[in-house]
This record gives C-alpha cells, structure tokens and sequence, in this order.
C-alpha cells in the first residue's frame, strides 16, 4: 500500500517552482520530475552517476554545487508545505 503521506499533494516554494512547476502535486511527482530536469539538462555526474550536478536552479535548491541522490528528498522537503 502507497505511503498515503507520499500522495497528498503539496505546494511548491518560488525556488522548487521553477522546477517541477507552481501547481500542487504529491512528493513522488515532484521526485519524478526533478530527475526528468536533471536527465534532460545532462546534471548527474557523467562518472559517478549516484551525484548530480547543480545549474542555476538547481543550486538554490541544494545550497551548494553537488548532491546525491539519496539527499533530494530531504531537500524537497525543505521547499514545499
């Protein structure tokens, strides 16, 4: 059974917005389309793949310039309420 937690959708802060968007969605979507961002803009790391590499937006949500990916729920749960 899903976490129904997971489910509820949440607001986005400005930061995360220019991501994944300004609409409410559940913590997986953002998820989903945080590494649909990463993917398409070539951000994990070409030799250690469990990284990624922060641009412009993706540096204000994560404070400094790589994270990992076991990091991005936790930095996620920082920009929504």
């Amino acid at each position: 059974m899903a976490n129904p937690k997971f489910m509820k959708p949440v607001q986005p802060d400005a930061d995360l917005a220019a991501v994944v968007g300004s609409t409410p969605i559940p913590r997986t979507e953002i998820i989903k389309k945080m590494w649909d961002y990463i993917k398409a803009n070539g951000l994990q790391d070409k030799v250690n793949k469990r990284n990624i590499n922060g641009d412009e937006k993706l540096l204000k949500l994560f404070g400094k310039p790589q994270v990992t990916m076991f990091e991005l729920a936790g930095i996620i749960s920082k920009h929504v309420k």
